[in-house]
């Protein structure tokens, strides 16, 4: 077990009801910076619930419930998820997955004490240059930015791409949607720990000069169809998935959308809304220069510290 705090998920606004694993028996629900929004899910067994999280070094008994998120996140996109998440098990001596505390004998729900709830890790795509996953993920961010972006966007990112004295890390933190965000503060110091501990020692995701991010995110149906619109998107009409998220999607040089409305999405499907207007699934692309970390992680303090 890492020496990560716990942190204890109650009964608040946004934790009446979570998604967990569908062992635990509950339905789901969604919400987003600490405002209740009702999506098209029904909670039929509201309870209020109180659970402490522990954060442990990844290990191969993580390689299910990693992949599962990973494919939460790429849905359809052609990324080979078993081999990425491969990678982040080798790779153990930066990231993190968060599992439930001291699961009781004597609860009547049906948990897997190695079930995860979330995790946190890093790619060096730089680093992992040939690796066909990681130049799956870049070739996929370039189509779309091709797509969805000026000629301008799509030539500059190709440029940092492809710099090798400045390594682009590709930051991933997934966990189920409606575990609060507060669970990503210590996390995300956890992990800038980390890194630097591995820049320190020379070993692999050392030092990033800037950190790509995929963030889930949703707008009101109807608000990003020109590309101009997909690229400059209006921070306050993008719902984030992970609300700690807004603060990355502030300091990024680099920022479009792009939909995945037309994807099976298995964990987050079915038709979103809110106060009864429809919501379009997105993603939305950043790029942080890694000399924004400590801003952003002091945001994170401010926001999220319980």
């Amino acid at each position: 077990m890492k020496s990560l705090s716990h942190v204890r998920i109650f009964a608040a606004p946004w934790t009446v009801a979570y998604q967990v694993p569908p062992s635990m028996g509950f339905s789901r629900q969604g919400y987003w910076s600490g405002e209740l929004c009702m999506m098209t899910y029904f909670v039929c067994h509201l309870q209020e619930v109180n659970i402490e999280f522990e954060a442990y070094s990844i290990s191969d008994n993580d390689y299910d419930g990693i992949k599962k998120l990973l494919q939460q996140l790429f849905l359809k996109a052609p990324v080979n998820t078993a081999e990425l998440t491969n990678l982040l098990i080798q790779q153990n001596h930066i990231g993190s997955v968060i599992k439930q505390t001291d699961v009781s004998e004597d609860s009547d729900d049906e948990v897997d004490e190695d079930e995860i709830f979330g995790f946190i890790s890093l790619l060096n795509l730089t680093e992992r240059k040939g690796t066909p996953c990681a130049e799956q993920i870049k070739e996929l961010i370039l189509r779309l930015c091709e797509k969805n972006c000026e000629k301008s966007m799509v030539e500059q990112l190709d440029r940092l791409f492809n710099d090798t004295a400045r390594p682009v890390g590709f930051l991933l933190s997934e966990r189920f949607i409606n575990v609060p965000p507060q669970i990503a503060l210590p996390m995300h110091q956890q992990l800038q720990k980390e890194l630097a501990e591995a820049h320190r020692a020379n070993k692999p995701c050392g030092k990033c000069y800037f950190y790509l991010l995929i963030s889930k995110t949703f707008v009101e149906a109807g608000k990003s169809n020109s590309k101009k619109k997909r690229s400059n998107q209006k921070k306050d009409e993008l719902m984030f998935a992970n609300a700690e998220e807004e603060f990355f999607y502030e300091k990024a040089i680099l920022k479009f959308n792009y939909s995945v409305q037309e994807e099976s999405d298995t964990c987050l499907g079915g038709r979103w809304s809110f106060d009864d207007v429809p919501m379009k699934p997105l993603r939305t692309v950043m790029l942080i220069p890694g000399d924004k970390m400590s801003e952003i992680m002091e945001k994170l303090k401010e926001h999220l510290s319980v």
